[in-house]
């Protein structure tokens, strides 16, 4: 059983920093794809970043990769998000998803159905 557990979410004021976590266990695949979402209230959960263990990346195109940098530490199956210069629109929950399939990284990653797991999200609030 795939579990996905975020932590590292808080309030800070507009112009700080971050940095969530994602541990993942129970994984039976040889490799994952793992990606951060996000999703705001009223609005539909958008795709923030992804990574596979095969060290690529993407991100989404609304994310400025100054702002935000997903890495992973593959020995101990940790997804990181380092979110600096914060402003009150990333106010959102966090959720980490993964999924065994190969090649999501460079095609179908923002989209939320094609993920298996999720985590239960950590909670970002940025104050203006």
């Amino acid at each position: 059983q795939v579990q996905l557990v975020e932590s590292g979410g808080g309030s800070v004021p507009a112009g700080g920093s971050l940095r969530l976590s994602c541990a993942a266990s129970g994984y039976s695949h040889s490799s994952y794809t793992m990606a951060w979402f996000r999703q705001s209230p009223g609005l539909e959960r958008e795709g923030v970043a992804a990574i596979d263990d095969g060290g690529n990346i993407n991100y989404a195109a609304s994310i400025t990769k100054v702002r935000f940098v997903i890495s992973k530490d593959h020995a101990k199956n940790i997804m990181y998000l380092q979110m600096s210069m914060l402003q009150p629109e990333d106010t959102a929950m966090y959720y980490c998803a993964a999924d065994p399939r190969r090649g999501m990284v460079s095609g179908s990653w923002t989209r939320a159905l094609e993920y298996n797991y999720w985590g239960q999200g950590t909670r970002v609030t940025v104050s203006s």
